[in-house]
């Protein structure tokens, strides 16, 4: 009798326990328990953790709760100003309703992908080139609210949509390049322009100002000669100035000759060669000083070549 008991228990031990792993479910933290008894919805959405349900009655649908990435396929559209563009994007959403995103649409992740890629192909048709490639984040908005609407009713809601890359054709691609390069060049005119017209401004005060102070000149000269001679393999040319040549040239010419018929005043007695001497002694005075200025130049210039 009693070893009938203990089979008994065993047998409802085992019975209980073949049950009991039967009906146990567990729920991850980041997902969601959606119980189907006899093919309709019961009770709450399960929490995390362990549960039970009646096996052969009950089944247990779990749902992700996780942001989920989807990467949309590169479309193929023309845009508002007739370029043909490839877009990609990716689509980042996540479920906030399990019973809805189940019951409502059959597969949540292929609707959502559908929804973006017509979605990404409406955005191409709409926009310009210019707004594909510089003003992203209007688009990406935009984009984000065409594919929220719908998948609202779904139980997913759209985190962000972020456009990845824009495909350009080969010609379109030189004849931006050739734009960006002419736009550089028309700057770099510009800015050369301007520097041209502020250093003639500057040249023009220095000229004036060398004008008003000849001396000016020729420090700038030995300034120049300066710079010059600290390059050991140049040949370096002093100009002579051309006052000093013509100078020179009248000096060595002869004094011109009376005239044959030139009347003498009767009781003025015209000495010989005084009017010729008085002449020649201020030539040579003057020669004498800018020679004496010529060798002090001369000298400056040697200093400055040995420097």
């Amino acid at each position: 009798m009693v070893e009938e008991v203990v089979g008994v228990v065993a047998a409802v031990g085992a019975g209980a326990l073949v049950y009991l792993a039967s009906a146990a479910r567990v729920v991850k933290q980041y997902e969601r328990g959606l119980v189907f008894r006899l093919g309709r919805v019961h009770g709450d959405v399960r929490r995390p953790g362990f549960n039970l349900i009646v096996p052969g009655v009950e089944r247990l649908r779990k749902v992700n709760m996780q942001i989920v990435t989807m990467p949309v396929p590169a479309q193929e559209g023309i845009t508002r100003d007739n370029v043909t563009v490839r877009v990609d994007a990716v689509v980042y959403f996540k479920v906030v309703d399990p019973a809805a995103a189940i019951v409502n649409v059959e597969d949540y992740r292929f609707a959502v992908s559908q929804m973006a890629q017509t979605s990404l192909r409406s955005i191409i048709g709409k926009s310009e080139l210019d707004d594909l490639l510089s003003n992203r984040e209007k688009l990406n908005q935009g984009l984000e609210l065409m594919i929220d609407s719908p998948a609202v009713e779904w139980g997913v809601t759209i985190d962000r949509v972020e456009i990845k890359d824009v495909s350009l054709p080969d010609t379109m691609k030189r004849s931006m390049a050739r734009q960006a390069e002419a736009d550089r060049e028309r700057r770099a005119r510009l800015i050369n322009a301007d520097a041209e017209y502020q250093a003639s401004k500057k040249l023009a005060q220095a000229a004036r100002q060398m004008a008003d102070t000849p001396s000016a000149l020729q420090l700038r000269l030995l300034q120049t000669v300066m710079a010059v001679a600290a390059e050991k393999n140049s040949t370096l040319v002093l100009p002579i100035p051309v006052e000093l040549l013509r100078f020179l040239e009248r000096g060595a010419q002869p004094p011109p000759a009376e005239s044959s018929g030139h009347a003498q005043t009767p009781g003025h007695e015209e000495v010989p060669g005084h009017a010729g001497t008085t002449e020649r002694a201020e030539i040579g005075e003057r020669a004498v000083d800018l020679t004496e200025q010529a060798g002090e130049a001369m000298e400056q210039l040697r200093r400055a070549v040995e420097q």
